[in-house]
């Protein structure tokens, strides 16, 4: 009798240990799959929005320099995680002188096209180092205020020369640009930013006996050729319009 009760002892005490243990592990199943859809369901938000500034370098030239002025508003808007339309709208004036000849350009430009932000930002950042591209045009007018003719005899023949302004107005220019450059959030929704910008003109209306030295927009025309280079140093400011899940 005392054998057939331990043995069933025993038993039962194997048997609620195996039940429990089974219970026990059965738990622990629905408590990861419960931790692991908490953990991928966090998501951090990131902001899209209107981002618009201006070009601080441009404002700075036109109080130090006589023969500049100008100015420049950008902007860009956040479609996806790296890709922004952007764009530019500026005006300038600007005198170019040379042993022969002094000109002034004035006129407006606009600029349109998309960067691509190829930084990983940590959460809570939205900087960007970027590079896109721009179709840009501008309309302007060129005044030719003075001009020497050029002699080969500088000696004896003294030169032509004539300080009697000409105006050639209605004149245009296309041209493609491509930029790279960087926004840095320096203050909640604030940035700082520089880039450099490599032009290829498509095409340009010259004026009647002298060429274009410097188109608004584009800037120095290098004797006519059809590469241009530009910089820009930006502050700007984020307009936060909705958010999206990273």
């Amino acid at each position: 009798m005392n054998y057939q009760y331990i043995t069933k002892f025993t038993i039962n005490i194997t048997i609620a240990l195996f039940s429990l243990t089974a219970l026990s592990q059965n738990d622990s199943i629905p408590s990861e799959t419960v931790t692991e859809t908490v953990a991928d369901s966090i998501k951090h938000k990131q902001k899209y929005g209107l981002r618009l500034g201006g070009d601080v370098s441009k404002l700075i030239r036109s109080f130090i320099d006589d023969d500049y002025k100008g100015f420049e508003i950008n902007g860009d808007f956040r479609i996806t995680k790296r890709w922004y339309l952007a764009g530019e709208i500026g005006s300038e004036e600007k005198t170019t002188k040379n042993d022969y000849l002094t000109a002034t350009a004035s006129g407006t430009y606009f600029k349109a096209g998309a960067d691509y932000n190829a930084y990983d930002n940590w959460y809570g950042m939205h900087n960007m180092i970027y590079g896109g591209f721009r179709v840009a045009a501008s309309t302007f007018s060129q005044t030719r205020d003075s001009f020497s003719s050029y002699s080969q005899d500088q000696y004896w023949s003294p030169q032509y020369s004539s300080t009697v302004s000409e105006k050639f107005s209605g004149l245009s220019a296309i041209w493609l640009e491509f930029i790279a450059g960087l926004k840095v959030e320096v203050l909640r929704n604030l940035y700082l930013g520089a880039n450099i910008q490599f032009k290829y003109v498509v095409s340009q209306d010259q004026p009647d006996n002298f060429e274009n030295l410097y188109i608004p927009g584009y800037n120095k025309t290098y004797d006519s050729g059809k590469f241009g280079f530009g910089y820009g140093y930006n502050i700007s400011y984020l307009i936060p319009i909705f958010k999206k899940n990273k």
